[in-house]
C-alpha cells in the first residue's frame, strides 16, 4: 500500500488488508484493522509539518484530497524531467535482466562432496600392504645383474612387481580423481558452439515486463500512468521509485499473481467481508471491509485458525484486490486509476487476535506494492478510542496520506458516506439504498434527499399520469418518525385517497418504507414524514411512474 495501504489498497487486509489499499493498499488496496494500518502507512512516511488528524462535529477528518492529473502535459517540469529519467532507469534495467528472477543457487560445495566420497571410497577399497622381505646380499646382486642383462627388452607386466604402500595408492587415486573433476570440460554452450547465435541474442530486445497487464516501457499510454503511481509514492525521488518498482516486479513473480488470479482458494464465505459494491460520486470503484462479519467464531476460524490458514486468508486479500484492479481500473491518462476503501468499525474483533500477524504482514505487502490506489479511505462506525489512536499516529503522516483519511462516528455514518458516494449506490446496511436483486429500482434511479428540521414535518411531491402506477421507496436516517401517503387527483372534486396511513415508524424496524399505487386519473402522491425529535434527520426517497401497460 504504498502511501496508503492497504490496502492504501489492499486492500487488505486481515480483518485486515487491503489493508490495499490497497498498501498504498491496495484494492487494494490492501485493508487492515485500523491500528496496524495506520501504523504502517506511518512507517512509509516521512515526518513534516503536518495538521493533526482528527474528526471534526461532521464526522470527517481533514479528507480534501484530489487526485492529480496522469496527463504528461499537465506536470511540472520537475516532474517531467523526473518521469523521463525514471523511464531511462527502467530501460538500461530491462536491458540488463535486473526485473529477472536470480537463477536457482547450484548445490553447495558440489565438487568437495566428490572429492569426499571419492576418498572414502578409495580408503574402503585399498590393498593391504605388502610385507618386504629381507634379501641376502648376494642375492641382492644377482638380482641386480639379472636386472641390467633385462633392460633392452620390454619386460612382461606380469613378471614385474610393484610394491606401494596403502597410503601411496589412496593419494594416488584421489589426485587423479580431483584433476577429473576439476579439469574435466563443462557441457560447451550454445553461443560457444555457434558465434552467430550470440549476436543473434545480443540483438534480441528483452523480454517485456508487465505490471497490472501494462508494460513498463513502449508507446502504451497506461505506462505513465503506472509509473507515476510509484514516482508519487517516493515524492518523485526517481531513485526511491526504482527501488520500489523493481522490488514489487520480482515480489509479484515470486508470489506467483499471474496463477493466483485463478485459483480457488476455496473461501467463498468471505464474500460478505470485502466486497466491491458501485461507485463513488467521481467514479471510482468503492471497495467495503466489513470486520464485524468476523463475529462469527467459525468463520474466524476458518480464516484464521493456524498458519495454513492465515497464509491462504492472505492470498485471497491479494487474489481479490488484483481482480478488482484488472476489472474495475483504467490505466489510461484520463481514467479511473484508484479506488475508495470504505471500513466498518462496528464490531470488529479485537487488534490481539490471530489475525494479527496476517494483518501486519498484510499490510506490509501492500504499502509496498500497490503504490497511490486509494483516492479515499472512509472509516466509518468508528469508536472513541480509534480516533485517540489516530491522533497519536498523526505527526508521522504526511499531509498527503492524512488528506485521503475520512473518519466518522456511529451516528454521522451514513452522512458522512454520502457526501462521498451517491445514497443509491450506498448498501442498506450503511445507510443507502442500494439492495442486491432489487426489482424496481437501480443505481442509476437517482435518490433525493431532503433535511427534516427538528419538531417539523416534510411533504414529498410525487405527479402521476392517467392509468399509470408509481412505485416509491423512502427511508429517514434515526428513524423514530411518523410517515403516512396520500392520492390527491387533479380534478376538482375529487376524493383523496389514503394510501398509507400515518404510523410512527420505531428505529429497529426495516429501514425502508415501501408503496405502490395504481392511479386511474391524473393527480399526485404525497408522502408526508413528521419528525418529533429535537435533531435534524435526512430524509431519502426515489420513485418511478410505469404506464399500466407495463
Amino acid at each position: 500500500m504504498a502511501e496508503e495501504t492497504q490496502p492504501e489498497a489492499a486492500a487488505a487486509a486481515a480483518p485486515a488488508a487491503a489493508e490495499v489499499v490497497v498498501t498504498e493498499a491496495a484494492p487494494a488496496e490492501a485493508e487492515v484493522p485500523v491500528a496496524a494500518e495506520a501504523e504502517a502507512e506511518a512507517k512509509d512516511e516521512k515526518k513534516g509539518d503536518e495538521a493533526e488528524l482528527t474528526a471534526d462535529d461532521a464526522g470527517v477528518g481533514t479528507g480534501s484530497f484530489k487526485e492529480e492529473s496522469n496527463l504528461v502535459e499537465d506536470l511540472p517540469d520537475p516532474e517531467k524531467k523526473a518521469l523521463d529519467e525514471f523511464k531511462q532507469l527502467i530501460a538500461a534495467a530491462l536491458a540488463a535482466g535486473e526485473f529477472n528472477l536470480p537463477p536457482p543457487p547450484p548445490p553447495p560445495k558440489a565438487k568437495e562432496t566428490k572429492v569426499e566420497e571419492a576418498k572414502a571410497q578409495v580408503a574402503a577399497d585399498a590393498p593391504v600392504e605388502e610385507v618386504k622381505t629381507e634379501v641376502p646380499p648376494a642375492e641382492e646382486a644377482k638380482a641386480e645383474t639379472l636386472a641390467e642383462e633385462a633392460k633392452p627388452s620390454e619386460p612382461e607386466p606380469q613378471e614385474k612387481t610393484v610394491v606401494v604402500t596403502e597410503e601411496e595408492t589412496a593419494t594416488k587415486t584421489v589426485e587423479a580423481i580431483e584433476e577429473t573433476v576439476v579439469s574435466a570440460p563443462a557441457a560447451i554452450p550454445e553461443e560457444a558452439a555457434a558465434p552467430e547465435a550470440v549476436v543473434e541474442a545480443q540483438a534480441t530486445a528483452p523480454e517485456p515486463v508487465l505490471i497490472w497487464g501494462v508494460p513498463l516501457v513502449g508507446d502504451d499510454e497506461r505506462t505513465d500512468t503506472v509509473l507515476l503511481k510509484f514516482l508519487r509514492a517516493r515524492e518523485f525521488k526517481v531513485k526511491d521509485a526504482m527501488a520500489m518498482l523493481k522490488s514489487a516486479v520480482l515480489w509479484r513473480k515470486r508470489f506467483g499473481i499471474t496463477s493466483l488470479l485463478d485459483a480457488d482458494l476455496g473461501l467463498t464465505e468471505l464474500e460478505n467481508v470485502v466486497f466491491y459494491r458501485g461507485t463513488d460520486r467521481e467514479g471510482h470503484p468503492v471497495c467495503y471491509n466489513v470486520y464485524g462479519e468476523f463475529q462469527d467464531k467459525d468463520l474466524y476460524e476458518k480464516a484464521f485458525g493456524d498458519d495454513e490458514k492465515r497464509e491462504r486468508f492472505l492470498k485471497w486479500r491479494i487474489q481479490l484486490l488484483e481482480r478488482g484492479i484488472l476489472s474495475k481500473l483504467d490505466f489510461s491518462p484520463s481514467g479511473i486509476c484508484s479506488m475508495v476503501q470504505v471500513t466498518d468499525l462496528k464490531n470488529s474483533p479485537p487488534m490481539l487476535g490471530k489475525h494479527r500477524a496476517v494483518t501486519r504482514q498484510a499490510v506490509t505487502l501492500l504499502q509496498d506494492n500497490y503504490p497511490e490506489f486509494i483516492a479515499k479511505k472512509v472509516f466509518i462506525n468508528v469508536p472513541w478510542w480509534y480516533l485517540a489512536a489516530n491522533k497519536m499516529m498523526s505527526p508521522f503522516l504526511t499531509q498527503r496520506t492524512k488528506s485521503k483519511f475520512v473518519f466518522a462516528s456511529p451516528a454521522k455514518s451514513a452522512a458522512t458516506l454520502f457526501r462521498y458516494i451517491a445514497p443509491e449506490q450506498v448498501p442498506v446496511q450503511f445507510g443507502g439504498l442500494f439492495k442486491e436483486d432489487d426489482p424496481e429500482f437501480t443505481t442509476s434511479d437517482t435518490v433525493s434527499e431532503l433535511t427534516i428540521k427538528p419538531s417539523s414535518k416534510e411533504t414529498v411531491e410525487i405527479p402521476v399520469t392517467e392509468n399509470s402506477t408509481i412505485v416509491w421507496e423512502l427511508r429517514v436516517l434515526s428513524w423514530e418518525v411518523s410517515y403516512g401517503a396520500e392520492f390527491t387527483p387533479d380534478a376538482e372534486g375529487g376524493y383523496t385517497v389514503i394510501v398509507q396511513k400515518t404510523r410512527k415508524v420505531p428505529a429497529n424496524e426495516e429501514p425502508i418504507m415501501k408503496g405502490s399505487f395504481k392511479a386511474g386519473e391524473p393527480g399526485k402522491l404525497v408522502l408526508t414524514v413528521n419528525n418529533p425529535a429535537s435533531k435534524k434527520k435526512t430524509l431519502l426517497y426515489r420513485s418511478k411512474v410505469k404506464s399500466t401497460s407495463e
